[in-house]
């Protein structure tokens, strides 16, 4: 009989323990979890202290009654395993009384988690100062706002759980400041990409402030009670404030396995081979405390999301019974909402090819979520980067209020099934009115990228605009109304595409022309009459509306 010891549940080890007693009746499955909740929806958190969420009992999706009843798996909750033996194959376990014991165990799994990082500035320890990973911390939150009632909150840090956190402090009708020490929130996507997050989160009031760092926390009093914080930030400016939620980003927890001596990887993270084994064979790794191998670069990276952690309990339960079942690395595919957008990215951004030194190719386009003339379609902002060589996709984000998740499930599929940006020209997406549209935005995309390979267009791209030179001529093909009512770049003439056939001679043929619209669509149908009348040329792909929302 085998007997496997878990350390943590929620989502790596809840899915292993389950897993585990799946494929074997009579395998001993032990589970220690050091908190109170061995399995929650930690990924739901905010959404119940916004209101979206009203039952807590919704975010408990296991308890150790439970679990023994269809599982068969004895959890042992409120107990923290502190030390691991790896000659004798045991685990020191302390209980919430203090009392200490040892386990002996043939499979051991870690599966400890991440833990909030909390920098260490002034008067950061105060009772109005929470972070959000647990049912504890989200409790702590609640019944801060409750006690204190405050007017304004602050949330620092621009990721999941930050936007997650700001956007359910304003339904409460609380005035929320966003800090962001980065010029974007959602690294994972680059800048003019989360230009449409920075302008919905505007748009709802939210006081977002960007290249913004909290420096230092003063604790305010009123009649000798805790009335509020004033924050000091790197700027010079100071902010009061009701409550701080630091959401900055989490940490893999590996102080156990290091004091086992199990080989922690240069980013911080427990090092797994492809079936999840640590550096002892006997020891299996799997989440946010891991460090996965990226899929695009095969390379090493932290990627503390729940989809990987749960396929990699799964996978470490089937190998822990016999199985080869080997984890084919992590492509970060995610979404978070800002109020009424989505914003979902996969694979590498941008900005983390050029800091490899990975060649790559980029296009944009922005096309309708259904049919156009059917009511309620939205726009949807779509990038896609891929490899000049093979052509495979090497990352894909996706803006707007409805079909981002459709599209970007779509392409992390691609992705991992190694189809090339062209194979995306042949995908027969389902197609009416009310759900798609005849060539998907994601076909466009392709569409676009093919013509640039092919050499029938050549591009530019928005960060490029504004820096021309006197042999370049900036042509603005929209019609004169979209310029009244959405803007322009500086510097261009207007002709519209309409017009242009008529109108060539405005033109002077010594010089490039460089040619938007709106979104890129009329841009290249005025590139192809310009080229095949002679002239040089590129079109500004994605166009003013790229341009537009990277300045955002």
């Amino acid at each position: 009989m085998t007997k496997i010891v878990i350390v943590g549940g929620v989502a790596g080890g809840a899915s292993a323990a389950a897993r585990a007693r799946r494929l074997s009746e009579d395998a001993e499955i032990i589970m220690f979890e050091r908190g109170e909740y061995v399995s929650f929806a930690n990924c739901g958190l905010p959404y119940h202290i916004g209101g979206d969420i009203k039952e807590r009992s919704k975010l408990l999706l296991q308890t150790p009654e439970s679990f023994l009843a269809r599982f068969n798996v004895d959890v042992r909750v409120n107990s923290e395993v502190i030390a691991i033996d790896k000659a004798s194959k045991q685990v020191t376990v302390k209980r919430a009384s203090g009392e200490e014991y040892e386990e002996s165990y043939d499979y051991l799994l870690l599966s400890p988690g991440a833990s909030p990082i909390l920098p260490p500035i002034p008067g950061l320890n105060n009772p109005l100062t929470h972070s959000l990973r647990n049912i504890p911390d989200m409790d702590r939150i609640l019944a801060s706002l409750s006690e204190h009632k405050p007017q304004h909150a602050t949330v620092v840090g621009g990721g999941f759980i930050g936007l997650e956190v700001m956007e359910a402090l304003q339904q409460l009708g609380i005035e929320t400041t966003l800090l962001e020490m980065a010029d974007q929130v959602m690294t994972p996507v680059d800048r003019e990409m989360a230009g449409f997050a920075h302008a919905e989160i505007k748009a709802h009031g939210i006081d977002l402030r960007l290249n913004t760092a909290l420096t230092a926390v003063q604790q305010q009093q009123v009649d000798g009670q805790l009335s509020g914080l004033q924050l000091s930030l790197n700027n010079g400016d100071t902010l009061d404030t009701g409550l701080l939620i630091m959401a900055i980003g989490v940490r893999p927890e590996v102080e156990l396995a290091h004091k086992a001596g199990l080989e922690i990887g240069a980013l911080g993270g427990i090092t797994t081979n492809s079936l999840m084994q640590t550096s002892d064979p006997s020891i299996f790794a799997v989440g946010d405390a891991v460090e996965d191998q990226d899929f695009v670069t095969e390379q090493p990276g932290l990627v503390p999301l729940a989809g990987p952690a749960n396929r990699q309990g799964r996978m470490a339960a089937d190998n822990m019974l016999g199985r080869q079942q080997h984890y084919r690395g992590t492509q970060g595919t995610a979404i978070v909402k800002v109020f009424d957008l989505a914003i979902a990215s996969v694979g590498k951004s941008e900005k983390t090819l050029a800091r490899d030194d990975i060649a790559y190719e980029k296009v944009y386009v922005h096309g309708a979520s259904h049919a156009s003339y059917y009511p309620g379609a939205e726009m949807i902002s779509l990038k896609i980067i891929y490899s000049p060589t093979s052509l495979k996709i090497l990352g894909a984000q996706a803006c707007g209020k409805d079909g981002v998740d459709k599209r970007i499930d779509v392409l992390s599929v691609a992705q991992r099934a190694g189809m090339t940006i062209e194979d995306l020209q042949h995908l027969e997406l389902t197609y009416a009115p009310p759900f798609g549209s005849a060539k998907d935005v994601i076909n466009q995309a392709a569409f676009v990228a093919s013509n640039i390979v092919a050499g029938d267009t050549k591009a530019i791209h928005y960060d490029q605009v504004d820096k021309l030179s006197d042999e370049q001529l900036l042509l603005d093909v929209r019609n004169p109304g979209e310029l009244e009512k959405l803007g322009h770049i500086e510097g261009a003439i207007n002709i519209p595409v309409d017009q242009l056939r008529h109108r060539l001679g405005e033109l002077p043929k010594d010089k490039e022309i460089i040619i938007y619209c709106q979104v890129g669509l009329r841009g290249n149908v005025a590139y192809r009459q310009l080229v095949n009348n002679g002239f040089k040329a590129k079109n500004l792909l994605g166009g003013y509306r790229t341009y537009q929302f990277a300045k955002a």
